[in-house]
């Protein structure tokens, strides 16, 4: 059943939760949400299985949480920090791809999270090439050119992702879809530049970066490069491909990692 929270900011956000103890809070990259997303909610309902509380929300602009306007990364933390008070505070959050990041950006925040496990943060560009990536996508976004702002926001991404969404007989409305990706960028030149001037250095928690035995040779990278950058870090490869985790695999790291951390 899904469930309502209002954001600080005025945005209604619907979220899934399951189960009953430690609370995990999902958090979703560029375009997923529950309905399109059966691999996070199966992997929500087996940590929910193994004694944890497990939720999954729709990120601003997708699903059950729509909202217009600017959907910037403060718009997208506010929500976020609404789902997390609905779970259960303190929780650990589960960020996939820039997810990862936004996940960061939290815990920076000093929203009450008490550890981080990110699947392939793609974090491995230095903070300028990530600020001038994301300043033509908001560019492109403010002229409501939203193929182009799409086009740009997966410039850097296998060709056939693009195509493939291109071939679909709803591919203008799937571009519009690209006003929720803007907080996304901004979180990776957040965490991007947390990393660079070591500030993350100062986050509490522990942090759990993982990353795919088949992946883009920048993951494992980048996940170390997370684990460094942290007082409390480590990187892990975890069963997946295509920037995909396994279910069960992630389930049972998620699980570890609250006995064991938190």
């Amino acid at each position: 059943m899904t469930h309502h929270v209002t954001s600080v900011a005025g945005d209604r956000v619907g979220f899934d939760r399951d189960g009953e103890g430690p609370a995990v809070v999902f958090v979703a990259g560029a375009g997923p949400y529950r309905a399109i997303d059966p691999v996070t909610t199966e992997t929500a309902q087996r940590c929910a299985q193994q004694g944890l509380t497990a939720v999954v929300y729709d990120r601003l602009g997708r699903g059950d949480s729509p909202a217009d306007g600017v959907l910037d990364l403060e718009r997208e933390l506010s929500a976020l920090h609404a789902v997390v008070d609905a779970a259960g505070a303190p929780v650990v959050l589960v960020g996939h791809s820039s997810g990862a990041a936004l996940a960061l950006c939290a815990a920076d925040a000093e929203m009450p999270v008490c550890g981080l496990v990110l699947w392939e943060a793609p974090l491995a560009r230095s903070a300028d090439d990530t600020y001038e990536w994301i300043t033509e996508f908001e560019k492109r976004l403010d002229a409501e050119d939203y193929v182009g702002a799409l086009e740009q926001y997966m410039k850097d991404m296998p060709r056939e992702w693009l195509e493939g969404l291109r071939a679909s007989p709803d591919f203008e409305q799937i571009a519009r879809a690209s006003i929720s990706q803007r907080a996304d960028g901004q979180a990776l030149v957040r965490a991007t530049d947390l990393i660079e001037a070591d500030l993350l250095r100062e986050l509490a928690v522990p942090v759990l970066a993982t990353y795919g035995t088949r992946t883009f040779d920048e993951m494992p990278v980048a996940a170390q490069r997370v684990a460094d950058a942290v007082t409390r870090g480590q990187a892990r490869e975890v069963a997946g491909a295509d920037h995909t985790w396994d279910v069960g695999a992630m389930a049972d790291q998620i699980v570890q990692f609250v006995r064991d951390e938190t």
